[in-house]
């Protein structure tokens, strides 16, 4: 052995205290150009810094120190036994050596036993029998140390060379770096929520078939470091690593990616340089790499796909190689469905508030922990920051500067107003990368006016300009917008701010002088100097805001001049603001106008209104709505809330009009009858406009028309629906269903939502005709008595507080509502498919077959319990339940002969065999009871019937009895399922109680009934799934069993109601729970109906000072069935309800939500709190 080498380039960073890494002890002769050249090349590619003799060292050198101190300055060795390697007194004093240091220095040793046996070593066999020789060297006392040498190292835990050597030299290679713990080296400090991201994704490390994964994610977002986290931790389990980071800056031209390419080819090959003349044969030449190497590979800021074309190629890529991806460009996965690689997507979590709070914590202050008296002032950098790691980093740095609470508060003053320049350097490439400039100007725009507006709104106004539909696939491509689930338009603050500060640069210190001025002190002072230029797109002014704000401005008359210099002007938006002047020279490219609290009583007729896609006036002075000239590009009328409003004319100048907002308009007398005209109108919101419709009804506003065959008056309304509709709100209109105003909306086919609530109307006509009917709401009417017949793809019905409410049926007597909303309805008895709940008192006894003796009963009260929709407010006279075609009522503790059971157990459970049948009778059913009582006020329980041949029912009544406390209360069924019994068969009965009772006794009788009535019953053939209830099928767990119940009791798990277990005690260890997760009352969860989830929301949006009013149809009511909370709309014009699922209590309290409340302009909710009366659609449960 003739000289030394070391794979290091620089010094490692495993101790501070060690060189190298490794050392690396072998017989030069037997493997230094073979084994362990390849072994010292594995470990280099590992990051291993591995110390090995070679001929590098002057041959005038003394060898013998700089060995010694490679060993001593080594964390590890490996000790490589080959058949020559006892020959060698160089390698016999170097594994001296290194097991003094093993003894003394926690050295680790790892032998190699390369084509020799270990025993032959300890024993010293074969070539590792050494003697004492005539020689300086070969002594007694050395010879005698290099036996017990030889010995130690072949009784530690080595390898032994078998199979293929480049699996062994994995192996290797692994067993070094896990013992040297490398898995920490360069990771940075103050890593937060690393863990639990690479938690989220360590299935596609392990066990996915994918070779990419692409992360995705906002600037800033931790997506880099994330990447560093998984190559750094995981870099023991390849062959090679490679980390090319900001590819995106570096590779502008197609040049660029040379260099690039050159580092890949290099750390896929071991460090090996490889000159690429061009980007296409450096593309081949690692196309070649990528298909023998298992190589862990971090791509860092790819922009677009040609980056990954020009360095991965489009070849095969071995198998066990993984590939990570960073970009901001949320569409790149897609471009692998095209390709034959397989890749998985990351969407880039950002911190929650606890890890961002340490991260400032740590950057500000050096600890985990906020200082004490800094809690309000760190709350305003984690909102502004929203979870961002490099604005916490950048801002937490920059506040440690001074940890005085007065640098805080100065520093803080900034945000929102000034970003921080590394900040912005950051975010601003995903705004430098979009392709087209329209691209960039419509993210201005929504950065500066459109923020949490409906997407749908905004893509209508800025369609025609920017194509928004494209662009905002784009901008939510790069990660600069985001669509909330309630479609709203959101980017993040930081985004924000760097889209506005784009803005402000165009004219630091004139903000007539930009593109769009959004802060309304600055907008203000435009108007009040009359400053306008022909630069300016977009202008917002709240004259609210502006006084909230309390900030000093010189208070004068706004006039219209600045306005008229605005050329360019597209959006503008004016909010409580009194202008006066001529409006005749305002841009007619205005797309946009909004004018909350409009003072005057009539549009001004010079105002050009030709081009403007929405218009929203609402809370307006006007009087009369006259458009000025035909307006062929409004799409959008709002006029909410504008109570002086009397009469809309000349609606045919809108014949492109969608959307019409009249809510509130109490003054509304008449609506130009060419409404009916309009072809494309889809939404008409007429809540509350009482004294239009009054009008209808009593012919106020009618005119005669002579027939012109028979001379007779027929009776016309002054305006008709358009057949268009799809959206139709008549609540608080206090309608009546006459022949001048049927209510039949036999002329609008393509109806999908319709509100008639709070009307007088005591029926309905049949809505079977109306098939493409989603959702009808209905609540408040308080005459209503039945509703009939409605339609089959009816998927929500909400019926709140109809006290009158006998019975719902519908056009198949399945039951099929996703959504049903019946609290309130105490006169309900039955809901066709779903249940009748019934008075005894109301029944005749033949109602009641077997059981006719209950009559007797009739008198007693019960209190029910179990579903607070259908209990609160009813009678509490015993009442009959019919559900699932099982019949039940709860009794008091009364002694009964007719409730005297053939099979008793004075337990939960019993189980008896079937008796043979009487003479010329049948079994027609089962009578099951149980006597209880009430312990809490939470009661969950199951009764279940089961038989040794396949009957298997497990049933959760709606409601039941509730005694007071300390008494018995009777809970008595009857279950029609005689003809599935056969003499013989062993049944078992079992009342499954998971809170809230305690079960004393439980009995069964058999039900008999007579040749007769049973020979009918077996002409009808039916089976007895159909017995129980008609097609149960969507009860039908996988084991065949029904799970018959229409409550989800995994939410009630949530509030420690039942216990955990209670699916398996219920069902047994055979079926998973998640079998009944989001269970409905139409049973197990499943693909709602088709055309209603292609329901689109509609919506139109009321802007105040950061306020906005959605109108929106419901896409999928409660469609996430597991979420606690769940938001659904009612009236569908801004009336959002949120119901907690109703936990089984007797005092639940009701909050009702009341959306858009006047007196709070930025508030988009205002909860008030009552019992349970009065009534409102908004409602929530604590």
């Amino acid at each position: 052995m003739a000289s030394s080498s070391s794979s290091c380039t620089t010094t490692s960073p495993t101790a501070n205290s060690y060189k190298y890494d490794l050392y690396l002890s072998f017989r030069g002769e037997d493997t230094r150009d073979s084994f362990t050249d390849h072994l010292y090349y594995a470990l280099k590619r590992a990051g291993i810094c591995t110390f090995r003799d070679n001929e590098e060292i002057n041959r005038g050198e003394h060898l013998k120190p700089e060995i010694e101190s490679a060993v001593k300055e080594s964390r590890a060795s490996i000790v490589v036994l080959s058949k020559n390697y006892a020959t060698s007194t160089w390698c016999l004093d170097e594994l001296l050596l290194i097991l003094t240091q093993r003894r003394e220095r926690n050295h680790f040793v790892l032998p190699i036993f390369y084509h020799v046996d270990p025993s032959d070593v300890r024993n010293q066999n074969e070539t590792f029998e050494i003697e004492v020789k005539a020689s300086s060297k070969w002594t007694n006392d050395k010879v005698n140390l290099w036996r017990k040498a030889l010995k130690e190292v072949a009784d530690l835990a080595g390898m032994v060379l078998s199979g293929f050597e480049t699996e062994f030299l994995k192996e290797i290679v692994g067993t070094i770096y896990n013992k040297l713990d490398r898995k920490q080296v360069h990771l940075p400090v103050n890593l937060i929520g690393m863990a639990t991201r690479y938690k989220d994704i360590q299935s596609w490390l392990n066990g996915s078939n994918a070779e990419f994964l692409v992360i995705c994610g906002m600037g800033g977002s931790g997506k880099t470091t994330l990447a560093r986290y998984i190559v750094y931790s995981n870099s023991q389990n390849f062959e090679s690593i490679s980390i090319l980071e900001d590819i995106g800056t570096r590779s502008k031209e197609p040049h660029d990616l040379l260099q690039i390419q050159e580092k890949l080819l290099a750390d896929i090959l071991g460090g090996k340089k490889r000159k690429i003349p061009s980007v296409c044969q450096g593309t081949f030449k690692i196309e070649e790499a990528l298909q023998g190497e298992k190589a862990l590979i971090l791509l860092d800021d790819i922009i677009e796909p040609r980056q990954l074309v020009a360095l991965l190629g489009s070849g095969h890529i071995n198998k066990q190689s993984k590939i990570l991806i960073t970009t901001r460009d949320n569409n790149l996965g897609k471009w692998f469905e095209s390709r034959s690689w397989r890749c998985q997507e990351y969407q880039m979590k950002l911190l929650d508030d606890d890890e961002s709070l340490e991260l400032l914590s740590r950057h500000a202050f050096g600890s985990k922990t906020l200082m004490e008296g800094y809690e309000e002032l760190a709350e305003q950098v984690l909102k502004y920051c929203e979870g961002n790691p490099l604005a916490l980093e950048v801002l937490g740095s920059s506040l440690a500067q001074d940890n005085s609470i007065l640098f805080w508060k100065s520093t803080l003053s900034l945000m929102g107003r000034d970003i921080d320049v590394g900040i912005q350097r950051v975010l601003i490439r995903s705004y430098n990368s979009l392709p087209h400039e329209s691209n960039k100007d419509l993210f201005l725009h929504i950065a500066c006016f459109f923020v949490g507006k409906d997407i749908d709104y905004v893509v209508k106004i800025l369609e025609h300009d920017y194509s928004a539909v494209s662009g905002i696939k784009i901008l939510t491509n790069r990660c600069l917008v985001s669509v909330s689930a309630n479609k709203k338009l959101m980017i993040h603050p930081l985004l924000q701010e760097m889209g506005r500060t784009i803005v402000h640069q165009e004219s630091p210190k004139d903000p007539a002088k930009r593109s769009r001025v959004w802060f309304s002190k600055d907008s203000y002072d435009v108007l009040r100097k009359g400053k306008g230029s022909n630069t300016m797109e977009g202008l917002a002014l709240d004259k609210r805001m502006l006084q909230e704000e309390q900030r000093a401005f010189k208070v004068s008359n706004l006039k219209t001049d600045a306005l008229q210099k605005m050329d360019k002007l597209k959006l503008l938006q004016l909010n409580f603001v009194q202008l006066t002047g001529s409006y005749e020279n305002i841009s007619e490219d205005l797309r946009w106008l909004c004018m909350l609290g409009f003072h005057l009583r009539t549009i001004p007729s010079d105002l050009f209104m030709g081009n403007l896609v929405a218009i929203d006036m609402s809370s307006s002075s006007l009087e009369v709505f006259d458009p000025p000239t035909v307006l062929q590009s409004l799409q959008i009328l709002n006029l909410k809330d504008s109570f002086n409003l009397i009469e809309i004319r000349n609606m045919s100048k809108i014949p492109h009009l969608e959307t019409l907002i009249l809510w509130n308009c109490h003054s509304l007398v008449r609506v130009c009858k060419t409404i009916s005209d309009l072809k494309t109108l889809v939404l008409l919101n007429m809540t509350g406009c009482e004294n239009l419709c009054k009008r209808e009804h009593k012919n106020l506003f009618v005119r005669m028309v002579a027939s012109t065959f028979s001379g007779a008056v027929a009776e016309q309304p002054t305006f008709s629906f358009p057949h268009s509709l799809h959206q139709l709100f008549l609540k608080d209109c206090f309608l009546e269903c006459t022949d001048s105003f049927p209510l039949s909306f036999r002329l609008q086919p393509s109806l999908q939502y319709l509100n008639l609530g709070n009307s007088l109307f005591e029926f309905l006509p049949c809505y079977d005709h109306l098939k493409n009917l989603r959702v009808l709401d209905l609540s408040l009417c308080s005459r209503l008595k039945w509703i009939l017949c409605l339609p089959n793809t009816l998927a929500e019905l909400y019926v709140y507080h109809c006290k009158a409410l006998e019975r719902i049926t519908f056009e198949s007597p399945q039951f099929t509502l996703q959504e049903f909303g019946y609290e309130g309805c105490i006169s309900l008895s039955e809901i066709e498919g779903f249940i009748k709940l019934v008075p005894l008192v109301n029944l005749e006894e033949n109602d009641l077959g077997h059981m006719k003796w209950l009559k007797k009963y009739q008198n007693l009260e019960v209190w029910l319990v179990g579903d607070d929709e259908l209990t609160k407010g009813r009678s509490s006279c015993v009442q009959i339940l019919y559900e699932f075609d099982i019949m039940s009522t709860s009794l008091p503790d009364v002694k009964d002969p007719n409730m005297e059971p053939k099979y008793v157990s004075k337990s939960s459970s019993l189980s008896f065999e079937l008796p043979s049948f009487p003479k010329n009778k049948r079994l027609k059913g089962l009578n099951v009871t149980f006597h209880y009582t009430i312990s809490g006020d939470d009661w969950s329980w199951f009764c279940k019937i089961s038989t040794t041949n396949g009957v298997d029912l497990m049933y959760n009544p709606k409601v039941f009895g509730k005694p007071e406390f300390g008494n018995v209360g009777i809970w008595l069924s009857y279950w029609p399922i005689g003809n599935t019994l056969d003499t013989g068969d062993k049944v078992s009965i079992s009342i499954l109680v998971m809170s809230g009772l305690e079960v004393h006794e439980c009995g069964v009788s058999l039900v008999y009934t007579d040749d007769k009535e049973a020979e009918e019953i077996m002409e009808n053939n039916k089976q007895w799934v159909e017995i129980l209830g008609g097609d149960l099928s969507g009860f039908q767990l996988s084991t065949g069993a029904l799970y018959l119940c229409r409550r989800d009791f995994f939410e009630l798990m949530e509030v420690d109601r039942p216990t955990p277990d209670w699916f398996r005690i219920l069902v047994g260890d055979t079926i998973d729970s998640t079998e009944v997760r989001g269970w409905r009352k139409t049973g197990r969860p499943k693909h709602l109906h088709q055309s209603f989830t292609e329901l689109k929301t509609v919506r139109c949006i009321i802007h105040g000072p950061e306020l906005e009013e959605i109108y929106n149809i419901k896409e999928m009511s409660k469609s996430s069935f597991l979420d606690k909370n769940l938001k659904f709309t009612s009236s569908m014009l801004g009336e959002t309800m949120k119901f907690a699922r109703r936990p089984v209590s007797k005092n639940t309290k009701i909050k009702f939500i009341q959306l858009f409340d006047e007196t709070e302009q930025y508030s988009a909710l205002q909860e008030q709190e009552y019992e349970s009366e009065p009534y409102s659609d908004c409602q929530e449960e604590d």
